[in-house]
C-alpha cells in the first residue's frame, strides 16, 4: 500500500520524504480530514499521545508547525494545506479501491453531525430516521444548531453536513442545491387582510412577526420597504419556527416566511398565505459538505438518503412555486 502511495505522490513531495515513515502520511491525512488530533486518534484507533508524537515527528521531518491552535480546534498552516492537496488524492483512491466493495450500510456504525435549523429538522428528521432504521440501524444523526456560520462548522470539522441555506464560497466546501425557499405572507384566515389583495401600504401598516435566527429585529424585507420610503412595525421576533403558527392563529400579526415552514398549517386551514406586494428572491436550500468527504462512501450514502427524502412524493410541494 505505501509503495503505491509513494509512486502516486508528486515528485517534489516524494523527494522531501525519501526516508519518511509513510504511516505518518496516513495519520496526517486523518488529522486534516478531522481537523482534530483527538478525532483523528479515534478514527485511527490510536491513542491521542501516539498521534501527538506522530505530529512532532512530522514537524521535524517537514520543518513546519503544520497545525496551530484555533479556538477549541486546530488550523493547518499553508504548508500543511499544500501538502494535503498532494497526498489526499492518492490516499483516497487507495481507500476507495479497498473500502468501497466492503461498504455495507447495514453494518455501518457512525454518528453524523448535521447543522440544521428547527424547521429543516422538522421536514427531514422523521423520514430520514425511517430510512436509517430500514437500511442502517446503527447510524446516529445528531442535530447541531445552525444560524449563519455553516462554513466555519465545516472547515473546523464540527459537523459532517449543513442542511439549510448556505452562503459561502470556500474551495474546500462542496454544495448541492435541493430546492428554493419561496417567501409568502401568512396570517390567520379571519385576519382583516385575509380577504383582500395585499398592497404595499397595507403590508407596511400591519403588525409583523419576524423569524430571526440571529436576534436582529430587521431583515431583507425592511431594506426593501425603506427603498420605497416605508417602515414596518416588528411587533415580535422569534428565533425558532415551532410556535409561529400558534402565534399567527391567535393574534393580528402577519409574517413573511418561507412557505415550507408553515405549509402544514396552511394545508390544515389554520393559516392562509398571500402573495407579497414586492419581489423577494427565494432562498436556495442546499446540502453542503467538506471536500474531504467528497468520495467517502459513508457520507455519500447519507447524501443519497437526504435526496431520497426530498424526492419522495410527500415533498413534491417543495419543488413548486406558490401562486402559479
Amino acid at each position: 500500500m505505501y509503495l503505491t502511495i509513494l509512486m502516486c505522490i508528486p515528485f517534489n513531495t516524494q523527494c522531501s520524504m525519501a526516508n519518511l515513515d509513510l504511516n505518518l502520511m496516513v495519520i496526517f491525512d486523518a488529522i486534516m480530514q478531522e481537523q482534530s488530533i483527538t478525532a483523528a486518534a479515534e478514527r485511527l484507533a490510536m491513542t491521542q499521545p501516539s498521534v501527538s508524537n506522530a505530529v512532532s515527528r512530522m514537524r521535524h521531518v517537514w520543518k513546519d508547525p503544520l497545525f496551530v491552535k484555533q479556538g477549541r480546534g486546530i488550523r493547518p498552516t499553508p504548508y500543511a494545506d499544500k501538502l494535503w492537496q498532494d497526498i489526499c488524492g492518492p490516499l483516497e483512491s487507495i481507500r476507495l479501491a479497498t473500502d468501497q466493495q466492503a461498504f455495507d450500510a447495514a453494518t455501518l456504525k457512525r454518528t453524523f453531525r448535521i447543522a440544521v435549523t428547527d424547521w429543516m429538522a422538522d421536514l427531514f428528521w422523521l423520514p430520514l430516521r425511517q430510512l436509517i432504521e430500514a437500511e442502517a440501524p446503527q447510524v446516529n444523526i445528531h442535530a447541531v444548531p445552525y444560524t449563519v456560520n455553516g462554513e466555519g462548522l465545516l472547515l473546523n470539522a464540527d459537523v459532517d453536513m449543513v442542511l439549510d441555506y448556505f452562503e459561502g464560497s470556500y474551495s474546500k466546501v462542496q454544495s448541492q442545491h435541493l430546492f428554493d425557499n419561496h417567501f409568502v405572507c401568512a396570517m390567520r384566515p379571519d385576519h382583516p387582510l385575509a380577504e383582500q389583495d395585499l398592497d404595499l401600504e397595507c403590508f407596511a401598516a400591519a403588525e409583523h412577526l419576524l423569524l430571526s435566527l440571529s436576534g436582529e429585529a430587521s431583515g431583507g424585507v425592511d431594506t426593501l420597504l425603506q427603498q420605497q420610503g416605508l417602515n414596518r412595525r416588528i411587533a415580535m421576533t422569534v428565533n425558532h419556527c415551532y410556535n409561529i403558527p400558534k402565534l399567527l392563529i391567535n393574534t393580528d400579526m402577519i409574517t413573511t416566511i418561507p412557505l415550507p415552514v408553515i405549509i402544514e398549517s396552511v394545508d390544515k386551514g389554520q393559516l392562509v398565505i398571500k402573495k407579497l406586494p414586492f419581489d423577494l428572491a427565494p432562498g436556495p436550500i442546499s446540502m453542503t459538505w467538506h471536500a474531504r468527504h467528497q468520495r467517502d462512501p459513508e457520507t455519500l450514502w447519507l447524501r443519497e438518503k437526504v435526496l431520497d427524502v426530498l424526492n419522495s412524493s410527500v415533498y413534491a410541494s417543495l419543488h413548486s412555486t406558490p401562486f402559479q
